[in-house]
């Protein structure tokens, strides 16, 4: 129970029941939905007019429809592999580094070796993505289970290095000598590109749908049904009691952050080579950040991920034909989206605490 400054306390709520949640939650959405009106009309717009073509832009057709699928899959797979970290209670915000980690190491594969069979590059890329994503999420757990490091600010740091990273090969040596003066690097063959296959209702789209899907099952057993996921699940919950009990607690650190890392890696893989093909410095494009409010949403849960990650990404399509049709600056439409995202985010610090009087906390 802490005591504010105002004589408010805050204390842990009773757990509600499903449908209560439910309702807090719908409500919250409303809210939100309420104040990002309000913003609305404050710019002169009208709020109902704005939020009609948000939702035609993002759905409004089959080839929307496959673009906010393209990027609810890099999205999705950020967010379980943030979600098998923050289930152990190890704070990965390095999600986004570790996406570059693994498009950076598939692109390698990409642009050198190009001759091989398209089924054993493919193959050969993505186990690269997901080893050097997993290498580079192990760097902060091996610190923080030989010295106790923060491993908040260790992964966080390590997303600038992964960043530059990729500003030097593409200044440097991976830049496209046809590019004339523009540094970039050059586009994949085609063997290096990922195959497309039909998703229902919206038309052909790289196989990384059926991945994402696998990924979410696979999550959903290995955490609800294995020994590994029971494991981390106890160290997450009191890691003294994962040691009175006999786990072994720096090689479950150790083997979690190596799958959530990897998981991340996979993403990147994916990204460069199914929806870019190409390697850029927007290849994270922030989802590893966007990864964490996904994962608190979501609740821990695989499928929750899945749905706030189309969520997410229904919202950013929307935001974005938003610009285009009402010519608002994109400073606003962020603005406009943090106010939404806030207050849902805001509502579940609500479901878990509740604000008090100092008097009625001591009743």
């Amino acid at each position: 129970m802490l005591k504010g400054a105002l004589g408010l306390h805050i204390t842990q709520r009773e757990e509600l029941g499903r449908r209560q949640t439910a309702l807090f939650r719908a409500l919250a959405v409303l809210f939100a939905l309420m104040m990002g009106a309000l913003f609305l009309l404050i710019l002169g717009y009208q709020p109902l007019a704005v939020y009609g073509t948000m939702l035609s832009g993002a759905l409004g057709s089959a080839g929307m429809q496959k673009e906010v699928l393209k990027l609810t899959i890099p999205l999705a797979l950020a967010s379980l592999g943030v979600l098998l970290a923050f289930k152990m209670r190890f704070w990965n915000i390095g999600a986004e580094g570790q996406i570059i980690m693994g498009a950076v190491a598939a692109s390698y594969f990409a642009y050198f070796q190009p001759g091989l069979p398209r089924w054993a590059l493919l193959i050969l890329m993505a186990i690269s993505g997901i080893l050097a994503g997993g290498l580079w999420g192990l760097i902060p757990a091996w610190f923080k289970t030989r010295f106790g490091t923060n491993e908040t600010l260790f992964t966080l740091m390590l997303n600038y290095i992964a960043l530059y990273l990729i500003t030097y090969l593409r200044e440097g040596p991976w830049r496209d000598p046809s590019g004339g003066g523009f540094a970039a690097m050059p586009r994949f063959p085609k063997p290096a590109r990922l195959p497309e296959v039909p998703f229902p209702f919206v038309g052909n789209v790289h196989i990384g749908w059926v991945v994402m899907l696998v990924m979410v099952a696979a999550l959903f057993v290995y955490l609800k049904y294995t020994k590994q996921g029971y494991e981390l699940s106890v160290v997450g919950e009191n890691e003294r009691t994962a040691r009175y009990a006999g786990m072994p607690v720096a090689k479950i650190v150790l083997r979690t952050m190596f799958i959530s890392a990897g998981v991340c890696g996979l993403a990147g893989m994916l990204q460069v080579s199914g929806a870019d093909r190409q390697l850029t410095d927007a290849i994270g494009g922030g989802r590893g950040f966007q990864a964490v409010s996904v994962v608190w949403l979501a609740r821990l849960n695989p499928f929750g991920a899945l749905a706030v990650s189309f969520l997410f990404a229904v919202m950013q399509k929307g935001f974005s034909m938003m610009q285009t049709e009402y010519r608002i600056p994109a400073s606003m439409s962020d603005i406009l989206q943090g106010i939404i995202l806030f207050c849902v985010l805001g509502a579940e610090f609500f479901l878990q605490y509740r604000v008090m009087r100092r008097k009625e906390a001591l009743a």
